[in-house]
């Protein structure tokens, strides 16, 4: 066992073909990978898996990992984020994530426990569907980059965002946390 996580082995990571530890949440990881691949029709080199994010909150300093971030046409359109659990309680986090993730609003973000979702509209935070077949399908969010409004965070913004998701992605973790890096 290592950290928190008990080590099955380990699995070839389908977006990258990289050799991942084999853990429940990564089983789950790699069912949404596979649900966007298979089902919602993005291309892997359009699914970034795993982006270290720096956060900062004041002086305090840290680097997490974000599940998945979705590209089309050089725009970051959705981000994604996994967890055990409650969905709500990962509503707010994620929205924080998804204003730091690209210099603008992410247009969508997904919060998922991987056995259902929740789909957010980035700039109101208002869901806007639920359960892992409401997750834009790469058609769905082609047809929608024009109406997309794309609006720039300010530093600010980004400031107060980074300590939002400090506080829920770092403080609020589990000690023995061993993807997030305290800096």
């Amino acid at each position: 066992m290592s950290g928190h996580h008990l080590i099955l082995g380990t699995l070839a990571d389908l977006v990258t073909g990289e050799t991942l530890e084999d853990t429940l949440d990564e089983r789950y990881r790699q069912k949404i990978a596979r649900l966007l691949i298979e089902a919602k029709g993005f291309r892997p080199a359009e699914i970034e898996p795993r982006r270290r994010l720096l956060l900062a909150a004041g002086e305090r300093r840290a680097v997490i990992p974000v599940d998945f971030i979705l590209h089309l046409e050089d725009r970051t359109v959705m981000v994604i984020r996994f967890g055990p659990g409650s969905l709500v309680s990962r509503e707010r986090p994620a929205l924080a994530l998804s204003r730091l993730i690209a210099p603008y609003q992410v247009p969508r973000v997904v919060v998922t426990n991987g056995e259902d979702a929740e789909i957010l509209e980035g700039g109101s935070g208002r869901v806007i569907g639920r359960g892992l077949d409401a997750i834009p399908a790469r058609s769905e969010l082609t047809a929608a980059l024009d109406r997309f409004a794309w609006t720039p965070i300010a530093p600010e913004r980004a400031q107060m965002e980074s300590r939002i998701a400090f506080c829920y992605e770092v403080d609020d973790a589990c000690p023995c946390d061993e993807t997030i890096c305290r800096l």
